[in-house]
C-alpha cells in the first residue's frame, strides 16, 4: 500500500529545490542535504526526450530516493504521454504529479486519474501558451504551474514576461475562493522569487540557485527571506 500524501501547507510561500540541478552522480546525498536544510518539497522533472528536448529520470529512481526521504515529492512529468507513467510513478513514491496543460483533450482525464490513484494533481502551463487555456480545469487541480522558461534544461534565465500569467493565476484563485497553489519554475533566484510572490506565486521551484550552492539550507533561507512578507505568510525553508 502506498504511503499516505505527505500534508503541505495551504498558505504562504513554499520554496521547493529542484532536483534536476542536483548532482546526478549522487542523487541520494543531494536528497539527503535538501532534507537537512528544512525543505519541504522536492521538485522532480521527468523528460521523455519528445515532450521536451531532455532526458532526464524515471520511476526506478523516484523509488530509491523516496526510501531515503519523508519530503513531499512533487513529480512533473514534462512528456507526450503521461498517461502510461501515471501509475509507475504513483508506486515509486509520488505525493503530486503535474501534467502539461498542452497536452490539450488528455488533460481532464489525466487530472482524473491522477487524482484517483491518491496523488494531488497539478497543472503546468509553458510560456508560449495562453492562460485561457487552464482556466477550465481549475477545480480539478491542486497546484497550476507557470513555467518562467520554456522547459527542457536547468539553469535557462528567468522570462520575465511570464509575469504576467502569475497574476492571472492567482486573480482566478482569489475570484473563485479556491486553494491551489500557484507555482513559479525557471531561473528562480531570490530577485526573481520576490518579483513572482508580488504577482501572486506562493510555491517557487529553485534549481541552479539552490544546489549551486555549498550551503544548500542557506540558500534557502535567502529565497525565502525575499518572499517572506510579500505574500501570505512565511517561507518554509
Amino acid at each position: 500500500m502506498r504511503r499516505p500524501i505527505t500534508p503541505h501547507p495551504v498558505h504562504g510561500p513554499l520554496i521547493a529545490p529542484s532536483l534536476l540541478a542536483a548532482d546526478f552522480s549522487r542523487l541520494g546525498f543531494e536528497v539527503g542535504r535538501v532534507e537537512r536544510a528544512g525543505a519541504k518539497w522536492l521538485h522532480l522533472d521527468i523528460m521523455d526526450g519528445h515532450f521536451v528536448p531532455n532526458l532526464s529520470f524515471g520511476p526506478e529512481i523516484v523509488k530509491a530516493l523516496r526510501k531515503r526521504a519523508r519530503l513531499f515529492f512533487d513529480v512533473h512529468l514534462m512528456c507526450s504521454r503521461p498517461q502510461v507513467l501515471l501509475e509507475p510513478f504513483t508506486r515509486a513514491g509520488a505525493d503530486q504529479i503535474t501534467v502539461h496543460v498542452e497536452l490539450g483533450d488528455q488533460v481532464m482525464s489525466l487530472l482524473w486519474k491522477i487524482r484517483s490513484l491518491g496523488c494531488k494533481a497539478g497543472l503546468a502551463v509553458n510560456p508560449p501558451t495562453a492562460m485561457k487555456h487552464a482556466e477550465p480545469y481549475l477545480r480539478h487541480i491542486d497546484y497550476l504551474l507557470v513555467m518562467t522558461v520554456n522547459p527542457g534544461f536547468g539553469g535557462q534565465a528567468f522570462v520575465g514576461e511570464t509575469v504576467p500569467k502569475i497574476q492571472q493565476a492567482d486573480g482566478w484563485r482569489r475570484q473563485s475562493g479556491r486553494s491551489f497553489r500557484v507555482a513559479v519554475d525557471g531561473g528562480i533566484t531570490a530577485e526573481t522569487a520576490r518579483e513572482c510572490a508580488r504577482a501572486g506565486a506562493d510555491t517557487f521551484i529553485c534549481g541552479t540557485s539552490v544546489f549551486g550552492h555549498h550551503n544548500l539550507g542557506a540558500a534557502l533561507r535567502r529565497i525565502g527571506r525575499a518572499v517572506n512578507g510579500v505574500g501570505a505568510g512565511s517561507a518554509d525553508g
